[in-house]
């Protein structure tokens, strides 16, 4: 996300370091692993009875795999055995706005840099196989 963050606000580590100790719960993250492999991670959260995505990150070597797709996926399974949505805030400037859309996600509200946006669980979703 570096490149978005700097492209917007321009780049302050100290800034950055500060926001993410702010919102990263190690208690909340998995690792993905894939053929053995750690290849990144994905945080969620309860949320107001919904199941918060609060962030999914896939090293650059292995996207465009499906990896996270598959994650998201799982994670849409879990919210309909929960009878509950999946909601997230993402960029409007990042590529992912595509998946999520594809997934079933559904934009709510926005401000000015980001989409909000959920997946119902009680709705028909559009989850590739």
């Amino acid at each position: 996300m570096r490149v978005a963050i700097e492209r917007l606000f321009g780049w302050d580590q100290a800034h950055q370091e500060a926001s993410f100790a702010g919102w990263f719960n190690p208690d909340e993250v998995n690792i993905i692993v894939a053929s053995g492999v750690d290849v990144g991670w994905i945080q969620q959260r309860e949320d107001g009875g919904a199941i918060f995505l609060g962030s999914i990150y896939v090293t650059p070597q292995m996207q465009g795999k499906g990896i996270g797709t598959r994650v998201i996926q799982r994670l849409l399974d879990l919210g309909r055995q929960r009878s509950q949505p999946v909601t997230l805030a993402v960029m409007k400037i990042n590529p992912a706005i595509a998946l999520y859309k594809r997934l079933g996600f559904q934009i709510t509200h926005e401000d000015e840099y980001k989409l909000y946006m959920k997946a119902d669980s009680t709705e028909n979703l559009n989850v590739p196989s």
